[in-house]
């Protein structure tokens, strides 16, 4: 028995009519003959009451019409989903990114998936800087957004978008522009930086403005997001080196000063991944 046999039975469990049954499935009125005689020889179980007039559905007929019928739907609707699955239009996408572009790229990047795809399931996680790359080797996410560039050979890396970087302040605070900015005033601030990781392209950038001042920050605070940091500007507690799309979070008693630094950001995959729904995802974004 297989699903072609059933489909004949259905068919002819339909019309009730050996030829024109036949004619609508397109073979002869003898092989579909046959189909049903080995369906009822394999079942051990009568199937159609014939005649030379009518053909109907016995009750054991009946009784397999109504289950067949609901499984082969069930059957057609996990064949179809498999076949999105297979195409890139259904299952999950795992993406971690930075705190700075949740308020900014992130609603945009999820607003266009689930405009292309609205079948795929979207995880967002952010991950510390030391995570991101053992994540994505370990198919623990499908797709970093980072800072910071991955020379791993496992990983592929595109720049896709870039942003400045902005000197953040209390809202009170003296500096208004980056005109305020000099040598003597910067030694005296207190820095609320991100958290010191070897290797960091994104924390080299920051550390390239300082170099442009000449000054060595007294940073004695330390943080790996973002929104923490600017809680603690806020508190008075120092000053910040950010992405300025932290304006996106809209956060009331502080200033961002925008600075001649700018900071990219990289999607990155694993390089031997061919899951189509990653690939879909892809080209979606970096068209």
């Amino acid at each position: 028995m297989d699903l072609q046999q059933i489909k004949y039975f259905l068919a002819l469990a339909e019309g009730l009519h050996f030829w024109n049954t036949a004619e609508k499935i397109n073979i002869t009125q003898s092989a579909l003959s046959r189909q049903i005689q080995s369906l009822e020889t394999e079942l051990k179980v009568q199937l159609f009451e014939r005649n030379k007039r009518n053909v109907k559905l016995t009750p054991a007929g009946e009784f397999l019409k109504q289950k067949w019928e609901v499984e082969l739907n069930k059957l057609e609707f996990i064949h179809q989903f498999a076949l999105q699955i297979h195409l890139g239009e259904s299952g999950k996408i795992r993406i971690a990114h930075p705190d700075s572009i949740s308020g900014s790229k992130i609603p945009e990047i999820v607003a266009l998936i689930s405009k292309v795809f609205p079948k795929l399931k979207i995880e967002l996680v952010q991950l510390s800087y030391q995570n991101q790359e053992e994540f994505l080797k370990n198919y623990k996410i499908d797709l970093a957004i980072t800072r910071d560039l991955t020379y791993a050979r496992e990983i592929k890396s595109e720049k896709f978008f870039s942003d400045h970087l902005s000197l953040v302040v209390p809202e009170d605070h003296i500096y208004q522009h980056i005109a305020d900015l000099s040598k003597e005033t910067l030694a005296q601030q207190k820095f609320i930086l991100p958290t010191n990781a070897e290797g960091s392209s994104y924390n080299d950038i920051i550390q390239q403005m300082f170099r442009s001042f000449d000054v060595i920050p007294d940073d004695y605070l330390h943080s790996e997001f973002g929104s923490t940091i600017i809680a603690l500007v806020r508190k008075g507690l120092g000053v910040a080196i950010l992405p300025d799309s932290y304006l996106s979070h809209e956060s009331p008693g502080i200033r961002f000063i925008q600075l001649p630094f700018k900071t990219d950001l990289y999607i990155n995959w694993r390089v031997d991944d061919h899951n189509p729904v990653l690939a879909n995802v892809l080209k979606l974004l970096l068209q």
